[in-house]
């Protein structure tokens, strides 16, 4: 009777399995379709769209959530190291001229571009090694969500080969479609890049004046004052119970009838509305956040996001690093350290694979083995407790 359970189970799972690769191929040639009735030629869906199967990796990325929350000051510690910013500075004395030139034409400050740059590849870096025709296919084929948007995304890119901006293998980026310099989408690179450099091309992959001008352009767009602050790191007092949110604004003024004071000790002054953030509690570092913190936010829609921006902006200025600790007693890592508790794990004999400074599943594990190990609580986090623990400085 198993055997028989077994052979049923095991056909039932192979028409399945043909069921599906048929759904898939059906639906491609849909997609083929719909892109050569909006004008694309055969040679370029011929290459774009030679798929037989979704790409696993793709729906595992965009389906599985975070195995944990990552806490403010993990996110903000890997993300405005000092690595990042002495790149930044030194990026931003090389592009020096295109930066001004960007600032002028825009309105939007020159460190802020260039944080939206650092953050989002490293300045170039890291844009990403999905093809993206092939993972906007698999997420409008192969998921269960969304799959208008990303179908109209994947026509957005098509477009973007077949109007000359860019070839068909520049399109690498995200899982989810974000690429080139700065990460815009398909169709948000369609309505707002722009060509910088003047030669004919709008060109966010390899033009990095391109890219520049086409985030200021999007910050622009997005609401940004010039000559206005976009964050203020203040002090709350003990007991506070006034207004806080983005979206709660007044004059940065008025804050101080709240007992609110600038966090480097000058006095609060200026009309420009602002609200208060406070990303974590009372007991953390707190925030003046005004509009055009929020022309941030609208480049990705999370706040931890638009303070990183942020930040390393003001680092960029030339700002100190936040006056008020985060409240904790593990405190994150910067890169160079993720790197190096790396080293230390596979030194320790925890098999976690290559030392990258990415902090993977294999990663995780290997940290909460170390913990176990040291008698702490098993959190797979990346934190300073676990790096001291095994040696880091």
């Amino acid at each position: 009777m198993r055997t028989t359970a077994f052979v049923f189970a095991a056909a039932a799972a192979l028409m399945s399995t043909a069921a599906g690769a048929q759904s898939f191929s059906a639906c491609v040639d849909g997609l083929r379709s719909s892109a050569a009735s909006a004008g694309i030629s055969s040679g370029i869906l011929s290459d774009a769209l030679n798929i037989d199967a979704p790409n696993e990796d793709i729906l595992r990325v965009s389906q599985v959530q975070p195995e944990f929350k990552t806490p403010i000051w993990d996110y903000l510690g890997f993300l405005v190291d000092e690595q990042r910013v002495a790149d930044g500075r030194a990026m931003m004395q090389r592009y020096d001229d295109v930066l001004r030139r960007v600032e002028r034409s825009y309105g939007v400050d020159r460190h802020v571009v260039t944080a939206v740059w650092g953050v989002e590849t490293d300045y170039g870096r890291e844009t990403g090694r999905n093809f993206l025709p092939h993972a906007l296919a698999t997420l409008t084929c192969a998921s269960d969500r969304r799959t208008d948007f990303w179908r109209g995304e994947l026509l957005a890119a098509l477009k973007l080969v077949q109007n000359g901006d860019l070839r068909l293998d520049e399109l690498y980026g995200s899982w989810a479609g974000a690429f080139g310099q700065t990460q815009f989408i398909p169709s948000t690179y369609q309505r707002l890049a722009v060509d910088f450099d003047g030669d004919g091309r709008r060109d966010l992959v390899s033009s990095v004046p391109d890219a520049l001008a086409s985030t200021a352009n999007y910050l622009k767009r997005a609401g940004w004052r010039s000559g206005e602050p976009w964050l203020i790191e203040v002090r709350v007092p003990g007991g506070y119970s006034g207004p806080e949110g983005r979206g709660d604004k007044m004059p940065i003024a008025d804050w101080a009838r709240y007992g609110i004071v600038r966090a480097d000790g000058a006095s609060l002054s200026g009309g420009t509305p602002a609200g208060l953030l406070l990303p974590a509690g009372a007991a953390g570092p707190a925030f003046l956040v005004t509009r055009n913190f929020d022309a941030i936010y609208q480049y990705n829609h999370a706040e931890s996001y638009a303070l990183a921006i942020s930040h390393l902006a003001d680092r960029l200025m030339g700002l100190p690093p936040f006056r008020t600790a985060w409240p904790t007693d593990d405190p994150g890592l910067s890169r160079a350290q993720r790197l190096e508790l790396q080293k230390l794990l596979l030194a320790a004999g925890y098999d976690i694979g290559e030392a990258d400074g990415k902090i993977g599943p294999a990663s995780r594990a290997g940290i909460a083995e170390a913990e176990r190990r040291f008698g702490m609580e098993p959190t797979g986090r990346a934190g300073q407790k676990i790096y001291r623990a095994l040696g880091g400085r």
